[in-house]
């Protein structure tokens, strides 16, 4: 099982590449590439409080249902990326 610190780095690195690489579209279409900037924020938000989650029953299911979140949802935001 991987630490909550490398889960936290993950998480910030990948969401951290989707935001910059919807800011390189930010002149094709600025309303668009915002909306996935705040999505990719908010996706953020989402997986860091469930990372620091206390009380959890089985860790290690728990993180691995976060890193598959994680994974899922960066698919979906490169997707709308490379609709731009």
């Amino acid at each position: 099982m991987a630490s909550k610190r490398d889960l936290k780095k993950d998480i910030n690195n990948v969401l951290g590449d989707v935001i910059g690489e919807a800011l390189e579209h930010l002149d094709k279409n600025a309303e668009k590439s915002e909306a996935i900037v705040d999505e990719a924020i908010a996706t953020f938000d989402d997986l860091i409080a469930q990372v620091n989650k206390r009380n959890v029953d089985n860790a290690k299911a728990h993180f691995k249902s976060i890193s598959s979140q994680l994974e899922d949802k960066g698919k979906a935001l490169l997707g709308k990326i490379n609709k731009l």
